[in-house]
């Protein structure tokens, strides 16, 4: 007999496992750990709840999230191979935590989010657009 498939990722509390779970990976990771502490020095208390707002726009639609993120990225050191590790993170906590149509949609998401951030940070100097 299989278990229970875990639940999909449908509820403001949903988020909140997300996004702590995704962020004590980045916080145990060797290659992300440096960015986000050392480099950006982030303020956890503070980025946790922009972190949720965030997530709960994209996912569930509650237009909670007002930041403009791209401007934060742009003087820290990040390349393709931070964006990879990035979404593999995620990924896995997501996989850990949930399946179903709104976990998957929250890692192809995760995926277009990060694909964007790289193309601007880092654009391909060959690019015709």
């Amino acid at each position: 007999m299989n278990p229970p498939p875990f639940p999909d990722l449908e509820t403001e509390a949903d988020i909140v496992r997300l996004v702590d779970a995704f962020y004590a990976r980045v916080n145990e990771d060797g290659l992300l750990r440096p960015i986000f502490n050392d480099v950006a020095q982030v303020d956890w208390a503070h980025h946790l709840p922009t972190m949720y707002d965030f997530w709960s726009s994209v996912l569930l639609g509650t237009s909670r999230y007002k930041g403009r993120p791209m401007a934060k990225h742009f003087p820290l050191p990040i390349k393709g191979e931070h964006f990879r590790r990035w979404l593999a993170l995620f990924t896995a906590s997501v996989d850990e935590l949930f399946s179903g149509p709104k976990a998957a949609d929250a890692k192809a998401r995760a995926q277009s989010i990060g694909a964007m951030f790289e193309h601007r940070m880092n654009p391909n100097p060959l690019s015709l657009l």
